[in-house]
C-alpha cells in the first residue's frame, strides 16, 4: 500500500510540531531499552519477513481487539463500532508496523510517533472526523496491548527465521521497538515536565 493513499498518514510531514524528544533524549531512551545496532539489524530482517504478511498480522490483532468489547469501545459511537474509522486506523496501523521495522528513530520518525500519541489522547477523533467515539484511548490499554502485539508476531517471524537464535533476536528487537513507541506516545498523556 502506498503511503500517499493512507488517510491521515503524516510521516515526514514538515508541518508536524518539532519533536519534544531531541536526539539526546532518544539516545537515552534507546539506551534504557537496550535497543542496540544489532536490534536494528534484527528489525530489518523482521521487516523482510513480515512486510508481505502485514494484513494477516492485522487480522490477528483486529480479531483480538474485536473480541474484547472494552477495547473495541475506543472505535465505537453510540451506533456501535464505526467501520470506516476502523478501516482508516487499520491502514495506518499496518504502516506503523512497517515504519517501526524500518525506523531510523530520527526526528521525522519521532515527530510522527508523537503525533500518533496525540491521536490516542487529546486529538483522538480529529484525524478521521469521527463524532461520538470516546475522546481518549485509555492509557492502561495502550500499555497492556504491548504484550499481545509482541506475542502474536512471533509465528510470523518464525516463518522466515534462520534458526531459534535469529527468531529470538527479531522478537526481542520488536518488543524493544514497540516499547519505544509506547514510551513516546506516553508524552501525550503526561505533563510536559514529566516526560
Amino acid at each position: 500500500m502506498a503511503t500517499a493513499t493512507i488517510p491521515g498518514y503524516r510521516m515526514g510531514d514538515p508541518t508536524l510540531p518539532e519533536p519534544a524528544l531531541d536526539e539526546t533524549a532518544m539516545a537515552d531512551l534507546r539506551a534504557a531499552l537496550l535497543l542496540s545496532d544489532d536490534d536494528l539489524v534484527a528489525l530489518r530482517d523482521a521487516a523482510a519477513i513480515v512486510d508481505a504478511r502485514v494484513d494477516e498480522l492485522l487480522d490477528v490483532w483486529y480479531g483480538f481487539v474485536g473480541s474484547h468489547p472494552f477495547l473495541l469501545e475506543s472505535f465505537a459511537t453510540p451506533d456501535g463500532p464505526n467501520a470506516d474509522y476502523l478501516a482508516r486506523v487499520r491502514a495506518r496501523f499496518g504502516q506503523w508496523v512497517r515504519d517501526t521495522l524500518s525506523a531510523d528513530f530520527g526526528p521525522a520518525w519521532v515527530a510522527y510517533q508523537e503525533e500518533v500519541g496525540r491521536r490516542h489522547a487529546a486529538g483522538k477523533n480529529a484525524t478521521d472526523g469521527v463524532v461520538g467515539a470516546p475522546e481518549v484511548v485509555p492509557f492502561r490499554y495502550v500499555v497492556a496491548l504491548v504484550y499481545p502485539i509482541y506475542a502474536t508476531i512471533r509465528p510470523f517471524l518464525a516463518s522466515g527465521a534462520r534458526d531459534e537464535a535469529h527468531l529470538e533476536a527479531m522478537h526481542q528487537a520488536w518488543l524493544k521497538a514497540v516499547l519505544l513507541n509506547v514510551a513516546i506516545w506516553s508524552g501525550a498523556y503526561v505533563r510536559d515536565d514529566w516526560r
